[in-house]
């Protein structure tokens, strides 16, 4: 199982890290030892003084699949998520002014939440889905999938062409602006259309 990334992915998120809008979707991975296991805290590494919350909706493949058109995408995942992408946020500046990879900030071990999956038939537009993150009880970031400058299926056409996607590989699509760092004993949590699908606390 892998994890792949979409990076400035939402217009006010850009802005308010202000990075370059891209012309094509940023990717980054993560491992599978970036996942948070079930009823574990998250744990702020030792390495760093600034790490962020970033909300995403998330995606789970549900067959192998290569230089898939993006007419067809939707063929390739029955379900969508919500988690976090934690990122160091000084190691990152720190490895953006070298041109260096990010992975060190992005990928390093429980650096990724994955809550729980609903069925996509749930929704009456996958373009269009509501989540929020709450940090003890008040609404950090709000979003909506309309406000994607990629849309799931043109993700999954463009991510193909580069890695075979397989069972069990999760796509976290992006995150909308509100990113903020994290505090020993926050307690966060995420929902789509008002439905809680994970809730972590910061250690």
């Amino acid at each position: 199982m892998k994890i792949i990334c979409i990076g400035r992915n939402y217009v006010k998120h850009i802005e308010e890290l202000q990075n370059e809008r891209p012309d094509e979707p940023v990717i980054f991975l993560k491992p599978d030892t970036a996942v948070v296991q079930k009823q574990f805290p998250f744990v702020i590494p030792e390495f760093t003084n600034d790490v962020h919350h970033e909300v995403e909706v998330l995606v789970k493949i549900n067959k192998v699949g290569k230089y898939i058109d993006a007419k067809f995408a939707h063929k390739y995942y029955d379900e969508i998520g919500l988690g976090i992408d934690f990122t160091a946020r000084d190691l990152q500046a720190k490895l953006k002014e070298k041109g260096l990879p990010w992975e060190k900030a992005k990928a390093f071990d429980g650096s990724a939440v994955i809550g729980e999956f609903v069925s996509k038939t749930e929704f009456a537009a996958l373009d269009n889905i509501n989540f929020e993150l709450t940090n003890n009880g008040n609404v950090v970031q709000s979003g909506n999938t309309q406000h994607m400058l990629w849309k799931i299926d043109e993700i999954i056409a463009y991510v193909s062409q580069y890695f075979t996607l397989r069972t069990g590989d999760v796509i976290f699509t992006g995150t909308p602006e509100g990113v903020a760092k994290v505090s020993q004993d926050d307690v966060l949590e995420g929902f789509i259309e008002g439905r809680k699908l994970f809730r972590i606390q910061v250690k």
